[in-house]
């Protein structure tokens, strides 16, 4: 395999989205929406005309829309020019649909600030080789460099759902940058770790602290 690199999701990289999520192994159906929803999927489908393409459409939608506003974030990850990869995460805000999950309501809030890293996707033929691992250590790179806090995760644990399951993650795999186990959500398991901010992120945030903004 030809080593690999990434590609934060923005406007510009949206067609290499849509590429993974068509193709072998990306998931047509929900379009990374299922953490995003702000409502649930029914009160959705009667607040929005979905008819036009259906719900899959509808998500897509969505989702491009969310990029275009600077609300949806993770990377991508390229063997060569074809994008074999991804790795959604994000401030908390952006996942809301977490806050409402029966069991994570029952635990005690939050830190305010916190990220979050909800799905993998990587596509047919590319699968076990490290794709959705190397994407994770790169996501949590992208937090340091935008300051850095509190980073959760919620692997499946519980009984497997095929290859689904492995659209949040493992266990092992959260554990080897450092996550540790927080509590069961279920078939999950809650997973937290500290990622501290980049030294550079650091001294400018030194050099605004002793009034040297202005010269940022």
């Amino acid at each position: 395999m030809a080593a690999l690199t990434f590609r934060e999701l923005t406007p510009e990289t949206w067609p290499d989205f849509e590429r993974l999520f068509r193709g072998p192994g990306g998931n047509d159906q929900c379009w990374c929406m299922y953490y995003r929803r702000e409502q649930s999927a029914e009160k959705e489908i009667a607040a929005f005309d979905i008819k036009k393409g259906g719900f899959h459409e509808h998500n897509r939608r969505r989702i491009e829309a969310l990029v275009h506003e600077g609300r949806a974030h993770g990377i991508l990850a390229y063997s060569g020019n074809e994008p074999v990869g991804w790795c959604a995460y994000g401030r908390k805000e952006e996942f809301p649909r977490v806050d409402r999950g029966r069991a994570y309501r029952k635990l005690s809030p939050p830190p305010e600030v916190v990220w979050r890293i909800v799905c993998f996707v990587v596509a047919v033929g590319h699968r076990r080789k490290g794709v959705a691992a190397a994407a994770l250590r790169v996501a949590l790179e992208s937090i340091r460099s935008q300051g850095g806090g509190p980073v959760e995760a919620y692997p499946v644990t519980g009984p497997r759902w095929g290859a689904g399951s492995l659209w949040f993650g493992t266990v092992a795999m959260f554990e080897r940058e450092g996550f540790q186990k927080v509590t069961e959500l279920g078939t999950s398991v809650l997973v937290r770790k500290l990622v501290r901010p980049s030294r550079a992120r650091s001294a400018r945030r030194a050099t605004r602290n002793r009034g040297g903004g202005a010269h940022d």
